[in-house]
């Protein structure tokens, strides 16, 4: 039996790789919930929940944001 021509192993080297990184980005997709991210003017983050009160109330504010932009008359 001969040995595997180089650019064979390294091909089934990246395919793995790509095969790796690949189900990572759908395992990640799966566990991935919404969430409203509020910037602070002292420059302070903070993330808030889809499911949480304040975050219901701040996708319902967006969700009204991205409405009345929609009906602005486009220049």
């Amino acid at each position: 039996m001969t040995p595997p021509k180089p650019h064979r192993v390294l091909l089934d080297r990246v395919s793995g790789y790509a095969d790796e990184a690949a189900a990572y980005m759908r395992r990640r997709r799966v566990a991935r919930r919404p969430f409203a991210r509020l910037y602070y003017a002292n420059g302070r983050s903070a993330d808030h929940a889809a499911d949480s009160r304040s975050g219901a109330e701040l996708f319902v504010a967006a969700g009204r944001l991205i409405e009345v932009a929609g009906k602005r008359p486009k220049p």
